[in-house]
């Protein structure tokens, strides 16, 4: 594992860093950690069109779509006749 210093970083930016990873019951390293990992990962998956479609997939399986019961289809209308004054 490699290690990464931050200088100069807000007192602000600190304290709400301290905030968000007490909310979360974890330490700042942790908290930074996922910050980090969770960016990168978005980042990654926002190119992949395959990666999003199977997140897509796994959020909606088990939901029961295809026991789903389609409306019957109807003969579609006659379209205008434009031609007739």
């Amino acid at each position: 594992m490699s290690s990464i210093t931050i200088r100069n970083l807000d007192d602000s930016l600190k304290a709400s860093l301290r905030l968000r990873a007490a909310r979360h019951g974890l330490s700042m390293e942790q908290e930074v950690r996922n910050i980090l990992r969770n960016t990168l990962a978005a980042e990654s998956g926002a190119s992949s069109g395959l990666d999003f479609a199977l997140r897509i997939n796994q959020r909606v399986k088990g939901l029961g779509a295809n026991d789903l019961r389609l409306p019957p289809r109807q003969s579609a209308r006659t379209p205008p006749d434009f031609d007739q004054p």
